[in-house]
């Protein structure tokens, strides 16, 4: 039986690579329901591909463009209506940000199975979501790479015999850079990552090493380990993708070409494994695997990470928040690379942790401090005063108006 599915940021990276796993196995799944951002053309095409009951369209001109049986949903509880309205067996989470938590939620709730690929969601509500999956029998699907490869190695284990989870990191663009380059580090060479293909803010969190810091949030709430027992490494290759140290000293690990696909196709297919027609690794033909320890001091994001993790609370929300600002004004020439860390590090210092209450309490936290760090980029950068002088902000966005 087809397994139904529904993804949400189908005209992103991972919604894109999702798709192309469903077009490479059509007797094993089929899209009941797609939600994108702002690309009707593409997910006009994918609805005419894919023909799934509804789609929800945040621009909500898609209805203009296809024909069908195909329920178009509009409006800003349209995610959520299309949770609601389609009978799915997994729903994939690409959006970025926090715009796919409601849907997360609903999805959980009704007892659907969550293939989380949105690190958002988790690292702000991680007990949340946890607690609302094992209340309706659902599951939380581990999609990033990392966690899908220590999910992998845990299979069949004894999890209370864990020494350890080591997080792999390729280091991003600039691994090797000094922290006097990195002050002169354009928003063009920060989306140059060495071995992924992602979207453009996965890809700055990459290149400052946030994206692993969130990582660590995400392992511990995905896997119930403590947070002393996750750990980064850096690996410039991508092939291994984590390791499992375990009390008697041996280490499993999984390894694979740097492809996203793979875990997405893993999660949705789960239990079973399916073949891929893009192939495996060729050992005799593989390049030499480096590992080393990473640069706490040229990339601070880690280490700010691991603070807000330890805090707990409400602190992940703001450190997630922060970043959103933070690399939104970078990608639009705002603010410098190496303002990313300060503007996280100014809003951690000046925020009180309290325990979460609710996913609203959750999205009200997130919006106070995407206000108060547009306020403390303004203070320090004229053109980054220019965008808070409009006095607007949407969907946590600066809306430029040069």
């Amino acid at each position: 039986m087809k397994k139904r599915v529904v993804v949400l940021g189908s005209t992103g990276s991972i919604g894109r690579q999702t798709l192309d796993v469903m077009r490479a196995n059509p007797d094993a799944f089929t899209v009941v329901g797609l939600a994108a951002g702002r690309d009707a053309q593409t997910l006009a095409q994918q609805i005419a591909e894919f023909k799934p009951q509804a789609a929800f369209c945040a621009a909500g001109t898609v209805e203009r463009r296809v024909g069908g049986d195909t329920r178009i949903l509009t409006g800003n509880d349209g995610i959520t209506r299309l949770i609601g309205e389609v009978e799915a067996d997994v729903t994939v989470v690409g959006t970025p940000g926090m715009v796919g938590a409601p849907a997360t939620m609903a999805a959980l709730e009704r007892g659907q199975d969550v293939a989380l690929a949105n690190k958002e969601t988790l690292i702000m509500a991680g007990d949340l979501v946890m607690r609302t999956a094992a209340a309706n029998g659902a599951s939380v699907l581990p999609t990033d790479s990392e966690h899908s490869a220590i999910w992998q190695c845990l299979r069949g284990e004894d999890e209370t015999a864990v020494r350890r989870l080591i997080l792999a990191a390729s280091g991003g663009p600039f691994r090797t850079t000094t922290a006097q380059e990195l002050a002169d580090v354009s928003p063009a060479q920060a989306l140059q990552h060495p071995t992924w293909s992602m979207g453009a803010k996965i890809t700055i969190d990459s290149a400052t090493l946030l994206n692993k810091g969130l990582e660590i949030i995400e392992a511990h709430w995905l896997f119930g380990l403590p947070y002393e027992k996750i750990e980064v490494v850096i690996h410039p290759q991508s092939i291994v993708h984590a390791l499992v140290e375990f009390v008697d000293g041996a280490v499993m690990a999984q390894l694979s070409h740097p492809d996203m696909r793979l875990p997405i196709q893993h999660a949705l297919s789960y239990p079973q494994r399916l073949p891929t027609y893009w192939g495996g690794l060729d050992f005799a033909k593989a390049p030499v695997l480096e590992f080393s320890a990473p640069d706490t001091e040229n990339f601070p994001c880690l280490a700010l990470a691991r603070q807000a993790a330890e805090t707990g609370g409400t602190a992940p929300t703001v450190l997630c928040a922060a970043d959103e600002v933070a690399v939104e004004l970078f990608l639009h020439g705002k603010i410098g690379f190496l303002d990313i860390p300060r503007l996280i590090a100014g809003a951690l210092d000046g925020h009180a942790s309290t325990p979460v209450e609710s996913l609203d309490h959750v999205l009200s936290v997130a919006a106070e401090t995407r206000q108060r760090v547009f306020e403390a980029s303004a203070e320090s950068s004229s053109s980054s005063a220019r965008v808070v002088s409009q006095g607007k902000v949407r969907d946590g966005f600066p809306l430029s108006r040069e």
